[in-house]
């Protein structure tokens, strides 16, 4: 969940009044709310295709499915929101050096509803194009968006975490929404129908985007140009090569994968991705420990960073189960059905309980770090991150009770997921800012866009890994599941148990950070 640069997690939680008086209650820029709405919708798109994903490819084919059995489907599932954070990296920088954040904005906006419109195509071939356009899309959108919110408060200070704390309501109120109606069209019609809800949305967002564009101003609207990258007689950016020659191999891999040249096997390339993004992270920190320059305190916070890096890449792989084990337990094992009224939940509707619980406790959890704060009481980053990843293995507790149920062969009633998502939002409240945070403080100055890029490694590891994991689960063992999800009790809660013993010795070498 998203999430200042995250795709939803990440965003700055709303300050307590105190705080934003008297700047804070300033007049917002115009342009925040061309941004808001354009996330909003683009937000609505994501998660409400997010949410049939797993279920589209799982059902049977005579149902409109793709009839793919668990560990396929969740492995590209994994993949699928894996590559969603990594491609932000890239995205942000042809921003940076080639478009402009409003153009890359625009652009990737078009590439993203292209993307839900081809899946609406049912075809095998115009799925897998899909999300493919949906991963280059975002990547574009997201990283960019959420800049220009930065840009349009040159002067910082609280009327700009004001300014994001609106962003990030649109976030979350897009969140909430796409589930709902993506969700009813397409379990309750056709699985397409949902698909191509997501498209309309993000047209919707592009539309105002169009016309709204103008009170953005400057913000985000030319790229930074470096004259020593211009080359040949037009003046174009070196920098387009690269671009160019990087898409020139995503397509030839995409069409040579579609005419079925050659194939992929989802469950071993998930595998494989997740060894070569570990193997890519140890070569940069061997390298910025090595060659980066650091004095010895800029050593010590980087050892902080990959600690906390660690333990995000560990809260994602479980929190991410949302839209794989958890949807798919909702589905097959939840009793949805409402007797008053004849009508059954359809299984996405849990995909808005996180964005929900988000909108209503974030104040109060930001109010808490504050008032915490003012009495010297307020926990160190170490400890907020243990008390986010022990509520992560609570709520899989409460999972393991509901496993446990439907061996004995009951269908379980909404409260056990209800809870579970409730305990699992309040975790990410205390580690997912506290950690965007956190990375953005103890970086290096020279390494603060790299390291902030790291957060997103992170988050697309533990999408990985959740993938994976949720193909563990077998429907046709399900008396294996308590086990499994005890697993995900027990890894998250003894890291949060190491992590507290850690506080001391972490805090020393955060060096005054707070």
């Amino acid at each position: 969940m998203e999430r200042i640069l995250r795709i939803k997690r990440g965003s700055p939680m709303i300050p307590n009044n105190s705080t934003l008086l008297p700047e804070a209650t300033a007049k917002h820029p115009r342009g925040l709310y061309t941004l808001f709405f354009t996330e909003m919708w683009e937000r609505f798109s994501y998660y409400g295709m997010r949410a049939l994903l797993v279920l589209f490819m799982v059902d049977a084919v005579e149902s409109g499915g793709l009839g793919f059995d668990d560990k396929t489907a969740t492995s590209i599932y994994g993949l699928y929101t894996a590559f969603v954070y990594l491609v932000a990296l890239p995205g942000g920088w042809i921003a940076d050096r080639l478009l402009g954040a409003q153009r890359a904005v625009w652009y990737g906006g078009i590439i993203i509803a292209l993307g839900h419109f081809t899946l609406a195509i049912p075809t095998l071939q115009a799925f897998f194009l899909g999300l493919v356009l949906v991963v280059l899309g975002t990547g574009l959108l997201k990283p960019n968006i959420s800049a220009m919110v930065g840009q349009l408060y040159p002067e910082g200070g609280a009327r700009r975490d004001a300014g994001f704390t609106i962003f990030y309501m649109g976030i979350n109120l897009g969140a909430a929404l796409g589930p709902l109606i993506c969700s009813t069209l397409g379990e309750k019609l056709n699985w397409h129908y949902g698909f191509a809800a997501a498209g309309v949305g993000m047209a919707f967002g592009l539309i105002q985007f169009k016309f709204t564009s103008k009170h953005l101003g400057t913000a985000g609207l030319a790229p930074h140009r470096d004259p020593r990258n211009v080359t040949g007689v037009r003046g174009i950016d070196r920098g387009w090569y690269y671009v160019g020659a990087a898409m020139a191999v995503v397509l030839t891999v995409v069409i040579l994968g579609l005419a079925r040249v050659i194939t992929f096997n989802p469950i071993p390339l998930a595998q494989n991705t997740t060894y070569v993004i570990v193997g890519i992270a140890m070569i940069y920190f061997i390298g910025i420990f090595a060659f980066g320059g650091l004095n010895a305190i800029e050593k010590q916070r980087v050892v902080v960073i990959i600690v906390l890096l660690f333990c995000a890449a560990l809260f994602w792989s479980g929190f991410e189960q949302a839209g794989s084990s958890l949807n798919l337990f909702a589905d097959r094992y939840t009793d949805r059905m409402l007797e008053t009224f004849a009508f059954e939940i359809p299984t996405g509707w849990f995909q808005m309980l996180n964005p929900v619980f988000i909108i209503t406790l974030a104040p109060i959890f930001a109010a808490l770090w504050v008032n915490m704060a003012r009495r010297h009481l307020n926990p160190a980053i170490p400890m907020k991150f243990a008390f986010g990843l022990i509520l992560l293995g609570a709520g899989f507790l409460v999972m393991v009770a509901a496993a446990k149920l439907v061996v004995a062969g009951d269908k379980v009633a909404p409260f056990w997921l209800i809870f579970t998502y409730l305990l699992h939002t309040m975790g990410e409240l205390c580690l997912s800012p506290v950690g965007l945070s956190a990375v953005s403080k103890l970086a290096p100055a020279r390494f603060v866009g790299q390291m902030m890029g790291l957060w997103f490694v992170a988050a697309s590891l533990g999408n990985l890994i959740a993938g994976l994991f949720a193909g563990e689960i077998d429907p046709n063992a399900i008396d294996q599941m308590p086990d499994l999800y005890l697993r995900v009790v027990i890894t998250p809660v003894l890291a949060g148990v190491v992590m507290l013993i850690l506080v001391r010795p972490i805090k020393k070498l955060l060096g005054g950070v707070q």
